[in-house]
């Protein structure tokens, strides 16, 4: 991290006006660790863009973005095979909000990471309750982060990951300034690295291969061409911490924009671009740093960073 750009009030994705978080854990110990993550946008729709860097994953919603330009639902991570019914009852919310008495279609918008190491994956748990009390409350203030929401059950680089955000504020030349959020849900290998020092993962665990799936959101005025370059970056910033992006990997980002008032020149976008791969290395490790060791089915057990290397 450049440590240059200094954070929102939060750090975290919150800090982008319009933009709010809701989670929801669900654990019975010995059979489930997973989750809901809601990013709720106040006003919908917005500006949108999504980059896969490796395209080994679900992404629920993913062609109408691409095709339009636009989210029309807020955004819900969650487990592999709860995927499904979360964006099922993701569209039961949406034909429930007022105004949308006469809709006939929506596109709703899921992520997931696999969280069956630590969690019975094939029960899918997460019913319609879980996701409405995830969107009902979602806030703008501080986010937990760590092993909570979708991130309950998720692993990084060997060790425990989990969900974690930042924000970095952006000044241009002529005076503007923007928030970039970011949000990350970990569930990737490799050799984790921070600030250049590889942490190999102890002898008694083993690496996870699995998914990332990334948030970005922000105020500035960016069409959904400009948002896809930003998600790019996001995506970039996995090599920061030492991803592998192998090939069972899911990697994903979704750039959004809270404006639809036109869009930036693409000579201002240089210190966005910047901002982002911060904020999104930051949430990584966030992720990473705020996990707790974590014990799953079968014996089975994701030991936290701060536990194997106490002086980090």
């Amino acid at each position: 991290m450049t440590d240059v750009l200094a954070s929102g009030v939060h750090n975290a994705i919150t800090d982008v006006p319009g933009i709010r978080v809701g989670q929801v854990t669900v654990r019975e110990e010995g059979r489930f660790n997973t989750g809901i993550t809601a990013i709720v946008p106040d006003t919908l729709p917005i500006p949108a863009a999504v980059f896969a860097g490796n395209g080994y994953g679900k992404l629920i919603g993913v062609t109408q973005i691409q095709e339009l330009g636009e989210i029309e639902t807020p955004i819900l991570l969650t487990g592999t095979l709860s995927a499904f019914r979360v964006a099922d009852h993701l569209v039961s919310w949406m034909l429930q909000q007022q105004g949308n008495e006469e809709m006939t279609s929506v596109n709703p918008v899921v992520g997931e990471t696999n969280d069956g190491y630590l969690s019975d994956i094939r029960a899918r748990p997460l019913a319609e309750e879980h996701v409405f009390a995830a969107l009902q409350s979602a806030t703008d203030g501080p986010v937990v982060q760590g092993c909570v929401g979708a991130g309950a059950g998720t692993s990084m680089c060997g060790f425990k990951g989990g969900i974690g955000t930042s924000s970095r504020i952006v000044s241009l030349q002529d005076g503007d300034a923007f928030t970039i959020g970011a949000l990350a849900q970990t569930n990737f290998g490799g050799t984790l690295t921070i600030a250049g020092k590889p942490y190999p993962v102890p002898i008694d665990s083993s690496p996870e291969f699995g998914s990332c799936m990334i948030v970005v959101a922000t105020d500035a005025s960016l069409d959904a061409r400009q948002l896809a370059r930003v998600a790019r970056r996001a995506v970039f910033a996995m090599a920061r911490v030492g991803a592998s992006y192998s090939h069972g990997s899911g990697d994903y980002a979704i750039a959004i924009s809270t404006r639809r008032d036109g869009s930036l020149p693409d000579a201002a976008l240089s210190p966005i671009f910047t901002a982002t791969m911060d904020a999104v290395e930051s949430a990584l490790l966030n992720s990473a740093l705020h996990a707790e060791t974590t014990h799953g089915p079968d014996g089975r057990v994701r030991r936290s960073l701060p536990d194997c290397y106490p002086d980090i």
